[in-house]
């Protein structure tokens, strides 16, 4: 069934061309994710879909009666609404009731409760009160009675995504939902979205997120769309397929060309008599051969000071904030060569402890030594404030006309910007017209252009598209210095690093051998040996092999299997008397209030129970 059907639509600023006679079409059910460098608009095409931006041409027609939900790249919430308000600023009739329901349980008054649960339960709601809570624990909006005008750009974001998952649309719309969520958040999000009945559509830069959870990839590119059906891997592949053809293409038009400007010179004063098909066909070739495959390339040879044999030592420092703990008695000698991830929650001290090895912030104690011959170069999340009227070439200029290179060798300032994605024509163009992506690469290059040798990134890949997180991969690939890198970018993090430093709070660092995934995994591991160790009495002798790995089922699980039966159907008559209670207009507000919270866990217990019923029964 068509959900979204886009006909030949166009749209251009001024003479700019975003994009130029786009069609696609969207089903039921299909997951899709827009993908194409910064700057191409991904973020135009979602607000011309949603008439937020009018087109210059063509015709966009979502299928009647469905619901649509957006969340936009930059949040556009009530200041003045709590977070639970904001989340239930829907028109939704089950949201508007369970909404009214918590009111009426925060007021205390009896009569209010009586009045609204009847409604909650005439909708059918309670599941979805569940779900809401579950969905703001999972994104840490426990405190769900702060005012939106007190939260932090991240926690805004937060709410903005639970805003949309809670409304259960038919057609889920995401400008960037992974930004400034942290990895549990993320890898929850992934699970989520690919379970969810909505039809999807997305702009993300997360290639694992692209990986899990999309099954068709619309890359937008040359003003023009392609289409993959498949995922993220199945996108790469044939975007190298269809990448060789054109080159094959360009490579045989050209031959061509060649043959046929010589019989176009031949006998000019005869060029009338010449077949007009062949003169026609002349000038097609000369227009495929002229074309040019762009080919990502960040080849800068910058000039870097060499390391000495000290280069960075940390000696039993400490760090603490009142009662928090950000370093306690830590130390750590870098190495050549260094390749160091850091991951760790929110509030952990990921940021402060790279300030205080940039030298930004003291230590209570120990002592920090920093060799001579090192040179930072510190790229953080907060953009530098660049002067709206300046151009994109000034930025550049700014800091030198032009830039040393190794074995003596300089590039001027337009090279530079070449070498760093930066055509030409953008040179001059001011920097207020440039994209978020835009920004954050200019930002990068100010930062290389002071030649470190030990470079410390944070969040390096927000808002820059696959393909240039792609290249600066491969450039950091053969940086000869140092390199620290925090980021939630689990894809980057895997190629860069080889050993993460994990903050696990009051001031407990744990360094871990291996890139990211590889920590995951056995975190992963761990936890589930410690729910199994919660459920089972007897201590396990030995570790169960995973399901997926094999054919039948252990005598174990066979009796686990057995046992979920019999505790579903005990869990769903619970849930059913429970619901009778919630409808019961005789019931006191003690009671509802005791029914309300018991059936949240029984609905969050029979999803788990369940999920874990259809895993053992593909081997049952």
């Amino acid at each position: 069934m068509n959900f979204l059907s886009v006909e030949e639509i166009t749209k251009s600023f001024g003479e700019r061309v975003i994009f130029e006679n786009l069609s696609f079409g969207i089903d039921q059910g299909q997951k899709v994710a827009i993908v194409a460098k910064n700057g191409s608009g991904k973020t135009t095409l979602l607000r011309c879909l949603l008439n937020m931006e009018p087109v210059d041409d063509g015709r966009i027609v979502f299928r009647k009666d469905i619901r649509i939900a957006f969340m936009e790249q930059v949040d556009d919430l009530d200041p003045g609404h709590t977070i639970l308000d904001e989340v239930f600023s829907h028109d939704l009739p089950e949201l508007m009731a369970v909404k009214k329901y918590n009111a009426a349980l925060r007021s205390g008054e009896e009569s209010r409760i009586k009045e609204t649960f009847q409604a909650v339960s005439e909708l059918n709601s309670w599941d979805l009160e569940a779900k809401v809570n579950q969905i703001l624990s999972v994104l840490k909006l426990d405190d769900s009675l702060r005012k939106i005008s007190t939260l932090s750009g991240g926690q805004k974001k937060r709410v903005a995504l639970a805003k949309v998952l809670i409304a259960e649309p038919d057609f889920l719309i995401l400008d960037e939902p992974t930004n400034h969520l942290d990895l549990d958040m993320i890898e929850w999000l992934e699970e989520y979205l690919s379970k969810s009945r909505s039809t999807i559509l997305m702009v993300t830069h997360d290639r694992y997120f692209l990986e899990v959870v999309c099954d068709t990839i619309l890359e937008l590119e040359n003003n023009t769309i392609y289409k993959y059906k498949g995922n993220f891997s199945y996108y790469l592949e044939k975007k190298a397929e269809r990448e060789d053809q054109q080159v094959a293409t360009i490579e045989k038009a050209r031959n061509q060309f060649r043959k046929e400007l010589e019989w176009m010179r031949r006998q000019p004063k005869a060029r009338g008599t010449k077949q007009k098909a062949r003169i026609d066909a002349f000038h097609e070739t000369k227009k495929v051969a002229k074309q040019r495959i762009e080919e990502d390339e960040l080849d800068i040879p910058v000039k870097m000071e060499r390391l000495g044999t000290k280069i960075l030592e940390l000696h039993h420092i400490k760090k603490t904030f009142g009662e928090l703990k950000i370093l306690d008695d830590f130390s750590y000698v870098f190495k050549r060569n260094e390749r160091l991830g850091i991951v760790g929650d929110n509030g952990t001290g990921k940021s402060t402890f790279l300030k205080i090895l940039l030298g930004q912030e003291n230590v209570d104690g120990g002592k920090v030594v920093v060799g001579d011959t090192v040179v930072f170069g510190y790229y953080d999340q907060n953009l530098p404030q660049y002067e709206e009227d300046k151009k994109v070439i000034d930025v550049i200029r700014d800091i030198a006309e032009f830039i040393p290179l190794e074995k003596g060798r300089q590039m001027s300032a337009a090279q530079f910007l070449e070498r760093f994605l930066f055509p030409r024509d953008m040179h001059y163009n001011f920097v207020k017209k440039l994209s978020g992506g835009e920004l954050r690469r200019l930002h990068l290059m100010t930062i290389l252009m002071s030649n470190p040798n030990f470079l410390i990134l944070d969040e390096p890949t927000n808002d820059l598209d696959i393909f240039v997180m792609g290249v600066l991969e491969e450039y950091l690939r053969n940086f000869g210095g140092c390199l620290i890198v925090v980021s939630h970018d689990r894809y980057f993090m895997d190629k860069m690093v080889d050993h993460l430093f994990v903050f696990e709070g009051q001031g407990k660092i744990a360094d871990i051998l291996g890139n990211y995934s590889a920590y995951r995994k056995v975190q992963q591991e761990t936890k589930r040996e410690e729910r199994k160790q919660e459920r089972v009495a007897e201590p396990v002798v030995k570790a169960v092999e995973p399901v997926k790995d094999k054919r039948k089922l252990t005598y174990k699980e066979q009796q686990e299997f057995n046992a979920l039966e019999g505790e579903l159907e005990q869990l769903e008559e619970e849930k059913l008397k429970l619901t009778e209670i919630l409808s019961d207009p005789a019931a006191d507000s003690d009671a509802l209030i005791d029914a309300g919270q018991r059936l949240s866990e029984i609905v969050s217990s029979i999803e788990e129970k369940t999920d874990r019923w259809l895993e053992l029964s593909e081997f049952a």
